[in-house]
């Protein structure tokens, strides 16, 4: 993947950009973004909370 800038754009813009990025990518790329959200969940949701819970 290519390096993203930090674009401080209005919500409209940054939503049409992510949508034709995403037109644009091939189903490999696709399933690879796939499985990267899903181990980042998975790992979210497993991960032990740092903070005590009072």
């Amino acid at each position: 993947m290519k390096t993203k800038n930090l674009n401080h754009a209005s919500p409209i813009v940054l939503e049409a950009q992510r949508a034709t990025e995403v037109k644009n990518l091939t189903y490999i790329e696709r399933l690879e973004r796939l499985s990267a959200l899903i181990k980042v969940s998975y790992m979210l949701k497993n991960a032990k909370r740092i903070a005590t819970m009072k």
